[in-house]
C-alpha cells in the first residue's frame, strides 16, 4: 500500500501527491483497469459543472494532481468521474455497530490483485478549509473508507449500475462528507442535497453512536437510520431496502457478495453491542463465515481492512487480506471534540 501525508492548499496537496507518485515511478493514467474512451470523456465533462457547484475544491486538487502527473486533466477527469459510474467497480463488505458510546466501524476493500500496489493510505490535512481524515482507496483524489478529525466514519461499496446521470460518484461523495461534516446527521443533510451518478452504498458512523445507512442511485437515494433496537447496519455490492428493490441489478459475478451479506448479518445480530475490536477483526478476518477468503489465483483478493472504534479513537488497518496479514494500529490522527 502506498502511504501518503499530505498538507496544504488543495491545489498543492494534488500537485504534491502527482509529484510523488511520479517520482516514484507511478502513473496514474498507466494503472487505469479500463479505457478511457469518448463516452467517459464525455460523461466527465457534463459531470464537471455539478462537481464545480457541490465541490469545487476536488477540482482545484485535481488540477494540481493533473500538473504533477504531466499529464492532462481532460483524461484524469474521465477516470474519476466515470469511476463507480461505469464498471468495473470494487466488490467490498461495511458495518457500523451501535456499541457502549460510540460506534464500531469495519469494511473489507475487496478488488484486483493487479492493481494493489497502486492503493493508498492517504492522511490529508488542509490549509484552504476541510476537515483532517485519514482514507483509504482503490482511486486517486477519491476515497473509499475513511474517519475525520471529529470521529465521523464512512465507508462504500458499489453496486451494479444504471444509466448514469451527471452528478458525483460514490468515492468523491464520501470523500466530500469526511471533508465537510462532523457527524451523522450532518452527513446525511449533505448527503440528501446531492447528485447521484453511481449506484453505491455509504455506511455512517460518529463519535455519538449514530450509525446509518444509505443506498444511493441516480433515481433515488435512500437512508436508514436504526431505531433503538437495532444495533447494526451493513452493506456489500447490492441494494438491501425495500424502497431500493426497482434499482436492483444483476450481475453474472457479484464476488458472493450475499453470502458476505449473511455473514454480516448473522454475526453482528448474534454479537450486537458485545463485539469488540478483537471480535471485529475476527469478523473481517472471515473467522465467522465467508467474507474475504477468496483465490487469489484468480486475480482477486481483500486488499486492506479496517476498523474503527469511534469512542476510542482507535483506528486498526490490515494492509492486505486480514486473514493472512494483522491489523496494525494507526495513531496520526487525534479526534477532536
Amino acid at each position: 500500500m502506498l502511504h501518503t501525508q499530505l498538507h496544504g492548499t488543495h491545489w498543492q496537496i494534488g500537485f504534491q501527491l502527482g509529484v510523488g507518485l511520479a517520482r516514484d515511478g507511478h502513473f496514474i493514467l498507466d494503472a487505469v483497469p479500463f479505457p478511457i474512451t469518448p463516452a467517459r470523456l464525455e460523461f466527465a465533462r457534463t459531470c464537471l459543472p455539478l462537481c464545480r457547484r457541490w465541490f469545487p475544491a476536488a477540482l482545484e486538487e485535481l488540477r494540481g494532481l493533473a500538473q504533477g502527473q504531466g499529464c492532462a486533466p481532460d483524461e484524469l477527469a474521465g477516470v474519476l468521474f466515470s469511476m463507480y459510474a461505469m464498471p468495473p467497480g470494487p466488490c467490498c463488505s461495511c458495518f457500523a455497530l451501535r456499541r457502549g458510546r460510540g460506534a464500531l466501524f469495519g469494511r473489507n476493500s475487496d478488488f484486483l490483485t493487479e492493481l494493489e500496489e497502486h492503493n493508498a493510505n492517504c492522511l490529508y490535512r488542509f490549509s484552504d478549509g476541510g476537515y483532517s481524515f485519514v482514507g483509504n482507496t482503490t482511486s486517486f483524489l477519491q476515497m473509499e473508507d475513511g474517519v475525520n478529525q471529529f470521529g465521523l466514519a464512512a465507508g462504500l461499496t458499489s453496486v451494479p449500475p444504471s444509466p448514469p446521470r451527471p452528478g458525483l460518484n460514490a468515492g468523491l461523495t464520501l470523500r466530500l462528507l469526511l471533508e465537510s461534516c462532523r457527524d451523522v446527521p450532518q452527513a446525511l443533510a449533505l448527503l440528501r442535497q446531492l447528485p447521484v451518478s453511481s449506484c453505491h452504498t455509504l455506511v455512517l458512523a460518529d463519535r455519538a453512536g449514530r450509525i446509518a445507512l444509505a443506498e444511493c442511485a441516480p433515481e433515488r437515494t435512500q437512508i436508514h437510520c436504526p431505531g433503538e433496537t437495532d444495533a447494526f447496519v451493513c452493506s456489500v455490492n447490492s441494494f438491501h431496502l425495500s424502497a431500493m428493490a426497482p434499482f436492483r441489478r444483476q450481475t453474472d459475478d457479484d464476488w458472493r457478495a450475499e453470502e458476505r451479506y449473511l455473514t454480516l448479518t448473522r454475526s453482528l445480530a448474534a454479537w450486537g453491542p458485545e463485539l469488540d475490536l478483537q471480535a471485529g477483526q475476527d469478523l473481517l478476518s472471515g473467522r465467522m463465515g465467508f467474507l474475504c477468503q477468496y483465490d487469489r489465483r484468480e486475480g482477486r483478493d481483500t486488499v486492506w481492512s479496517v476498523l474503527y472504534d469511534t469512542a476510542s479513537g482507535t483506528l486498526l488497518r490490515a494492509e492486505g487480506n486480514p486473514s493472512r496479514l494483522p491489523f496494525q494500529p494507526d495513531s496520526r490522527l487525534s479526534f477532536r471534540s
